[in-house]
């Protein structure tokens, strides 16, 4: 899911004969998940997307992983990170497991073209604008705005008008719409926080000549990763059409319709997406809970089966007040580990009316480990916060 589109020219019939100009046939490329029993798209071509001429290995930036021991919550300040580089190959890990990897990366130059065939990618603009340009064509991008790049696509992105904050979630699956939002066939249900009208995906074809083209790719090996540098024939954006169900598309944040009730709903009230083993939630400013002995901020808890990461991107979080906390911010409140409102954040609430808070939470089923930019970026003192006197 998302569902269906067309964009450019495509034929009246799948796999069947579509001429270009000159008499030679398009090449036709189906890009599809769960081998061909899950969402694809059709993609034509105007050269063979298999034409590759060369291919090296690459060598990224390598980042060791720390188990978070002793278990205490965090504090990573993100802006602290204010070094620039490129979307992709520049992006500071952050914190990671098996199932997922969280990173942020102050982007003031375009990324090289990149295919990530480990698993789909959901990019957070805290602030800035950007332009995603894929083989499916453009993406505009402001701040707040998600967008879920599929497992496979070729895209770039490149920064407008300066530097891009970017939060970047990478999947070692698929990343969608939690399923309780969908009908049988795909369709947001009535009590979904958002819907069809909501989403944004390419509209246009992106055609760009060239040869010789160098592509990044991340891909799976015998027990982990690798990356290897391709060099395409042709440029890989020479799709002049294509339709399906799979494709980059692009979701803001101020468009989720927040549920709210009379006493305090739980995270999974702000749930905006999921991934295998993790799910994405959106906190929004919002009318809070209007029970006349409501407290409005969580009540302390302890979620057993995860660790739970909130990334603040705006406005006054109140249940945070004096704890350091600020825009840019990342908690991480491990299981393991009961976590709540700073000290009188709780008595503080009552009586308030709506909270004006912009936050990205990403929730995981298996622990997380702390990478060197944490660790480089970390608040010492967060952990003690709630017992100061």
């Amino acid at each position: 899911m998302p569902f269906y589109r067309s964009v450019g020219e495509v034929p009246p019939k799948r796999h069947t004969q579509f001429r270009q100009p000159d008499g030679s046939l398009y090449a036709e490329e189906l890009m599809g998940q769960e081998g061909f029993s899950s969402d694809s798209s059709l993609l034509y071509h105007r050269h063979l997307p298999t034409a590759i001429v060369a291919a090296t290995p690459y060598q990224p930036a390598t980042w060791s992983r720390t188990p978070n021991q002793p278990l205490t919550p965090r504090h990573l300040r993100t802006h602290k990170l204010d070094t620039g580089g490129d979307p992709v190959l520049d992006r500071q890990p952050l914190l990671a497991n098996d199932d997922c990897r969280i990173s942020y990366v102050v982007a003031d130059r375009p990324s090289p073209l990149y295919r990530n065939a480990i698993g789909d990618e959901c990019l957070y603009l805290e602030d800035g604008s950007a332009r995603l340009e894929s083989s499916f064509g453009v993406l505009e991008l402001t701040a707040g705005d998600y967008v879920i790049i599929p497992t496979s696509v070729i895209y770039r992105l490149v920064p407008v008008d300066g530097p891009v904050r970017l939060l970047t979630v990478e999947a070692t699956g698929h990343i969608g719409p939690p399923k309780r939002y969908l009908s049988v066939r795909g369709q947001f249900l009535e009590h979904a926080p958002y819907c069809e009208r909501d989403l944004r995906g390419p509209t246009a074809p992106l055609l760009v000549d060239g040869s010789d083209v160098e592509v990044y790719v991340q891909h799976r090996v015998r027990g982990g990763t690798a990356w290897t540098r391709h060099v395409f024939a042709h440029h890989p954006f020479d799709v002049v059409g294509w339709d399906g169900c799979l494709y980059p598309w692009a979701f803001s944040i101020h468009d989720f319709e927040p549920i709210t009730g009379r006493i305090h709903q739980p995270p999974p009230a702000h749930q905006t997406f999921q991934g295998p083993n993790f799910v994405i939630c959106s906190f929004v400013p919002r009318k809070v809970d209007y029970h006349p002995l409501a407290v409005p901020v969580p009540y302390n808890h302890h979620n057993v089966d995860s660790d739970e990461v909130l990334f603040y991107a705006g406005g006054d979080y109140e249940a945070r007040r004096g704890s350091g906390i600020g825009q840019g911010s990342i908690s991480l409140h491990p299981g393991g580990f009961t976590h709540g409102p700073q000290p009188g954040a709780a008595e503080r609430s009552i009586g308030a009316e709506r909270f004006d808070e912009l936050a990205v939470m990403v929730d995981t089923f298996r622990p997380l480990d702390l990478c060197e930019p944490a660790l480089a970026v970390a608040d010492e003192e967060y952990a003690w916060t709630w017992s100061r006197r």
